[in-house]
């Protein structure tokens, strides 16, 4: 077959084969086929003739655009980027044509050769639009301007000259997912990609992934606010292009993640190491407390040849296990109750429907290799791929493709994954556990889960957290040793594994989870009752909402009430703003399932880690610190006075707050609109206007808001955020963000005294709240009223009911004096333990 396309080598060097590289994006092919040089000359040409599509911000990488749509990327170096474009000198720009052998890209191969991992050059085909490489002249020393690729084969029926006959459509977007693009985010992006003909990539980082694929987009390392350029080309470029920018933009209900409620000592009394008992410490998966036998689940490597039998034997076989195991988690997801299991199995859907995944292992089967060893391999590429990007949360992902590794190589080899028969209260322990090891184990035997490797924000820990279970990860290489049958207690809150305690040990901890299961249903029964401290002073536990359904399960649980209604859930994942009818609808009913009780409803608070396709907000550096809450309402008051009428005809009596208040004038302004509201509706009289304080500025005016305002309430995680300097939507400080920090306890009492000073009640409607440790301080501070989770309720209002205030504000003036959040835990547990 005859070349229709010859590239010429773009470099003086020695080329090899793509296998050869030391990174495995480029040695797998993630981003397609190729050939590497490793440079003796410091100019990069132009292979061919063709246009320039990228120039990469640090100027070491390019993408060109050849004849009949073909796109070559050559990347010069490994680990280049980290240079910031010292040593390399760009010499054309995007958008430029350009003949075979023009000057593309110079640079100080000195420089490289003291700062790059690696000097050698991948030259990728990222889109061959039809064309197979025929020819590599690889092995060898090259010269710029030599033969170095042939591509043959153009698609027939001219579905490439289609393709390449219609215009290359880019977009910029921003990532404005917390968490960054992991496995679900991905998955949805792929799946949204799949729905069009068109040919889609992101592109970013120096690396190009197929939208279509989401472990390839997973590979890429997205995280929240990197720049990423969506390319797309084909007939429906246009629409692909737009709907895959919209569904990434939106942000896919990607939220910051809370800290969890930890029960002060009192309400989760563990024993603590000791001299002489053998304890293995890690890092707390799920909340609670465990005390059962060890379940070792420790999994032999499942063998699979090499070899194959034949390339139609192998992929028929590989076909058939992809089968069985995609109708397996189907019917996982349908008996499943849970949202995040469903969200879990629907990623892992994804994965088994993944383009560049089953292209790779149909690859290795054409070599000659088996299916199971060709499934290995392709997973593999990618687990190693995922492991280098750095990021830990990316890296937990890992779990999910070594379980579908697994899941298809037991088909494939006839095996059954029967998992241990699980006696009762068993703490299972493992090297680590795969997602449907765990769901596929009996909820009512499995006390506690112990794992030696593993993280926190696994979806291993979410199912955990999702089935109440405690679970501890990252235990280390002890896990592994401890004998089946072996007694244990697993103090989850403390991330402790106790082995073989002593009876004393076991009757403290079988005391304390008895005492546990008696206070909830004690808790439970007299919820519903108004809750008074000792003395008969009055504190009302409200339950933060965000949905009807939210609602009906806090008037189960004893509310009196709402302290926060979000009502982001009527405004986000949706193409336009809700009209004032639906929004008056949804309030009214909110209204009726809590029976008529307060109600305190936050205006819309967009921006930051939420966002709304119809709203949209320019890039910012640090969102953070930008276009959020009350600012974006009131550049946009159509969405305001909507809202504002919507509530007063859906729910007269609620009480309406404003949320990110730095300022009077910007309470005056939403009076404003508030009152023309009124007057529209014919409504006499008043209705209260509340200020959410979630900035250090507003804490510290808090008595000039009060002056102007009908109360003031405390959003904690934000205002622990902004007070510490840490982005709660940072896995890498999420351990270290903890509200009961002493500076945001002085915010707190500095808001309280300034509301006092104009009678004004103060509430806490952030997750401090609910908080058990919390409570006490809060109420010593001057806190009348707390909205907290639904499920917090029951033993808040409990615990609440034993507290004297005097005690209370003595609590709370010590609590200002430390230096550290885990000192005020320490004193509230022992305050509370009666140590005190």
């Amino acid at each position: 077959m005859t070349a229709d396309l010859v590239l010429r080598s773009p470099l003086d060097g020695w080329a090899s084969s793509l296998s050869e590289v030391p990174d495995p994006v480029f040695a797998e092919a993630m981003l397609g086929d190729g050939v590497a040089i490793d440079p003796t000359g410091s100019t990069l040409h132009a292979p061919c003739e063709g246009v320039i599509t990228s120039i990469h911000a640090s100027r070491h990488a390019v993408s060109l655009r050849a004849a009949g749509g073909v796109e070559i990327l050559m990347h010069i170096g490994l680990e280049t980027v980290a240079m910031n474009g010292e040593g390399f000198e760009a010499h054309v720009v995007a958008g430029q044509a350009v003949a075979a052998g023009d000057r593309l890209i110079s640079f100080d191969l000195e420089l490289l050769a003291r700062h790059a991992k690696s000097l050698i050059t991948p030259i990728v085909i990222t889109n061959p639009a039809g064309r197979a490489i025929t020819t590599r002249f690889v092995d060898r020393a090259v010269k710029t301007g030599e033969p170095l690729l042939a591509l043959s084969g153009a698609l027939a029926g001219g579905v490439v000259a289609a393709i390449a006959d219609t215009p290359e459509l880019t977009r910029a977007v921003i990532v404005p997912l917390i968490h960054g693009l992991h496995a679900r985010p991905a998955a949805r992006v792929a799946d949204t990609a799949k729905r069009f003909e068109a040919e889609m990539s992101l592109v970013a980082l120096n690396r190009r992934a197929n939208a279509k694929s989401p472990i390839g987009l997973m590979s890429l390392g997205l995280r929240h606010g990197d720049a990423v350029t969506l390319v797309a080309t084909g007939l429906d470029a246009a629409a692909a292009l737009e709907a895959v920018a919209e569904l990434i933009e939106g942000g896919m209900g990607e939220g910051a993640p809370v800290r969890p409620t930890v029960s002060p000592v009192p309400f989760s009394a563990t024993p603590t190491a000791r001299p002489g008992v053998a304890v293995l410490r890690g890092v707390m998966a799920s909340p609670g407390l465990a005390v059962g036998k060890a379940v070792r689940l420790f999994l032999d490597e499942i063998a699979v040849p090499e070899l194959g039998q034949g390339a139609a034997h192998e992929k028929a076989a590989l076909d058939a296990a992809l089968t069985a195991v995609r109708t397996r988690i189907s019917r996982e997801a349908e008996a499943s109750g849970g949202q995040a299991r469903r969200a879990i199995l629907g990623a892992h859907a994804a994965f088994l429907e993944d383009p560049e995944l089953t292209g790779q292992a149909l690859r290795l089967i054409g070599e000659g290799k088996s299916a199971g060893y060709a499934w290995r391999a392709a997973i593999g590429a990618y687990v190693e791929a995922l492991r280098s990007l750095g990021d830990r949360r990316i890296a937990e992902r890992v779990d999910d493709l070594l379980d579908l590794e697994r899941r298809v190589l037991l088909v494939i080899s006839g095996q059954e994954d029967r998992g241990p028969d699980l006696p009762q209260d068993a703490i299972l322990l493992a090297e680590e556990l795969l997602p449907s090891q765990l769901m596929a184990l009996d909820p009512a035997r499995l006390a506690g889960i112990c794992t030696a490797g593993g993280g926190p924000t696994s979806h291993v820990a979410i199912l955990a957290a999702s089935m109440g279970i405690p679970a501890v990860v990252a235990a280390g290489p002890g896990v592994a040793r401890v004998n089946e049958g072996t007694s244990l207690i697993l103090d989850a809150d403390a991330g402790l594994l106790h082995l073989a305690p002593d009876a004393k040990a076991l009757e403290t901890a079988q005391t304390a989870l008895a005492a546990r299961s008696e206070r909830r249903i004690a808790a439970r029964a007299t919820a519903r009752e108004d809750c008074r401290m000792a003395d008969g002073t009055r504190v009302k536990v409200f339950a933060n909402l965000g949905s009807l359904a939210d609602a009906e399960a806090a008037a189960d649980a004893g509310a009196e009430g709402c302290g926060l209604l979000r009502t982001e859930f009527l405004f986000l994942e949706r193409d336009t703003a809700p009209d004032e009818d639906e929004q008056a609808d949804e309030y009214a009913a909110i209204a009726r399932a809590i029976g008529g009780r307060p109600l305190i409803v936050r205006l819309l608070d967009v921006g930051g880690d939420k966002t709304a396709r119809y709203l949209p907000i320019a890039a910012e550096e640090n969102p953070a610190l930008g276009m959020r809450g009350i600012r974006v309402l009131l550049r946009r008051p159509h969405i305001l006075r909507t809202q504002l009428r919507a509530i007063l005809r859906g729910a007269p009596h609620a009480k309406i707050m404003a949320p990110m208040v730095t300022g009077l004038g910007e309470l005056r302004a939403v009076r404003l609109v508030l009152d023309e509201a009124r007057r529209e509706l014919g409504r006499v009289g008043r209705t209260d206007l509340g200020v959410m304080i979630e900035t250090p500025a507003a804490a510290m005016i808090a008595d000039l808001l009060a002056a102007e305002a009908d109360f003031l309430s405390v959003g904690t995680n934000d205002l622990t955020q902004y007070t510490l300097a840490m982005d709660r939507g940072n896995p890498d400080l999420a351990g270290d963000i903890d509200a009961l920090h002493p500076a945001v306890l002085r915010l707190i009492a500095q808001t309280t005294q300034g509301g006092a000073k104009h009678a004004l009640w103060t509430g806490v409607c952030g997750g401090l709240a609910g908080d058990l440790a919390a409570v006490p301080i809060l109420l010593g501070l001057g806190v009348s009223e707390l909205s907290m989770p639904s499920a917090a309720i029951p033993e808040a209002k409990a615990m609440i009911r034993t507290l004297s205030p005097e005690a209370c504000r003595g609590l709370a003036a010590k609590a200002l004096a430390q230096s550290s959040a885990d000192a005020v835990r320490t004193l509230s547990n022992t305050f509370l333990t009666g140590e005190a």
